[in-house]
C-alpha cells in the first residue's frame, strides 16, 4: 500500500536526508590512511546527535553501531572495526538518521588516499 505525504512531511524527509548527506560530507575530510572505521563511527554518531536527530542504525536489529563500513571486497553492512585503513583502499559507508520522525538513509563509496 502506498501512503501519499504531504508537503510538510516530505519536507521533513528531506530534512533527516540532509543529516545524512552533512554526516557523509563531514565523513570525506577523516577518511584517511591510518583511520579506523571505529573512529570514524564515533564521529558520525557525535555529528547526527548535533543535529537533533539519532542514529538510525544503532540498535537497529541489535546492530551496534552507527554506520555499516564495508572496506574494499567486503560484503555490504560491514560492522566498525578498530583496524586502520591503507592507502589504496576504498570504503563504502552506509547511514541512516531520524529527525522529526522520519528516517534518512544514503551510501557512499570513498577513496583511502591514492587508488590505482
Amino acid at each position: 500500500m502506498i501512503i501519499a505525504k504531504t508537503r510538510e512531511e516530505i519536507e521533513l524527509m528531506r530534512e533527516s536526508a540532509l543529516v545524512v548527506s552533512k554526516t557523509l560530507g563531514m565523513l570525506a575530510k577523516e577518511v584517511k590512511p591510518g583511520v579506523t572505521t571505529l573512529y570514524l563511527d564515533k564521529l558520525a554518531e557525535e555529528f547526527i546527535r548535533e543535529q537533533d536527530a539519532i542514529p538510525g542504525f544503532l540498535g537497529l536489529y541489535d546492530f551496534p553501531n552507527t554506520l555499516c563500513m564495508s572496506p574494499n571486497a567486503q560484503v555490504v553492512h560491514g560492522i566498525p572495526t578498530d583496524k586502520p585503513l591503507v592507502e589504496g583502499d576504498i570504503i563504502s559507508i552506509d547511514c541512516g538518521a531520524i529527525k522529526n520522525g522520519f528516517y534518512g538513509d544514503h551510501a557512499y563509496t570513498f577513496k583511502v588516499g591514492e587508488v590505482s
